[in-house]
């Protein structure tokens, strides 16, 4: 038995006080745990290419020259 199975044979039993608490429990849990239920609905993924981090890091001006703490192993 799957568990939509064994959830709906659940729900089926439960008067309609309780049924009515699930429900509100149910879109509780929907808004904090928004879920895509199908492939066009999830969210797609940005793509990143070459350039993508241009303008958000520095590099020093010297960043090619030697290290003084290396100089002795030249």
């Amino acid at each position: 038995m799957n568990t939509d199975t064994a959830l709906w044979q659940v729900v089926i039993n439960m008067p309609d006080t309780l049924k009515t608490e699930l429900l509100h429990y149910a879109e509780y849990l929907l808004n904090k745990y928004p879920i895509a239920k199908t492939v066009e609905e999830q969210p797609t993924k940005q793509q990143h290419g070459y350039g993508s981090w241009a303008g958000q890091i520095f590099m020093s001006s010297d960043f090619d020259e030697p290290l003084e703490e290396l100089e002795e192993y030249m």
